[in-house]
């Protein structure tokens, strides 16, 4: 069984953030970016389903700029398989972000797809219930 997992790029959880002087969002240049934190615990999952004999082969994606691929990066140091980055330079929405994933669903052809409950950054919780929808 083939297991997709999306992780996200997003402001390390212990980095205090800066908000921009016109107030219009949070700075993060200069500043340490690491894979969301549920989304670690959901590429742990999926090795323990390997490890277990469940998943054969576990395939991350992350969606955003050409610097997601360190986050892919510690993915596959952490036990995944393969790893796809969706490069865009725009800035993904929850909805977007379901139909991306959606596509690539189709062409990986997963039996098991595990998102992170949330992201940290924006602490939407949409996505994995739009992809499921």
């Amino acid at each position: 069984m083939k297991a997709l997992v999306a992780v996200k790029r997003v402001v390390d959880y212990n980095v205090k953030v800066r908000v921009k002087a016109d107030g219009t969002d949070v700075d993060v240049a200069n500043v340490k970016m690491s894979m969301n934190p549920f989304d670690e615990i959901a590429v742990e999952e999926a090795v323990r389903l390997k490890e277990a004999g469940k998943v054969s082969e576990i395939v991350v994606v992350s969606l955003g700029v050409k610097q997601c691929e360190e986050t892919l990066r510690t993915a596959l140091a952490m036990g995944a398989d393969r790893a796809i980055l969706v490069e865009t330079d725009v800035e993904l929405q929850p909805l977007a972000v379901a139909k991306l994933l959606k596509a690539v669903a189709e062409k990986e052809q997963p039996q098991l797809l595990i998102v992170g409950k949330q992201a940290i950054d924006d602490d939407a919780n949409q996505t994995g219930q739009m992809v499921s929808a």
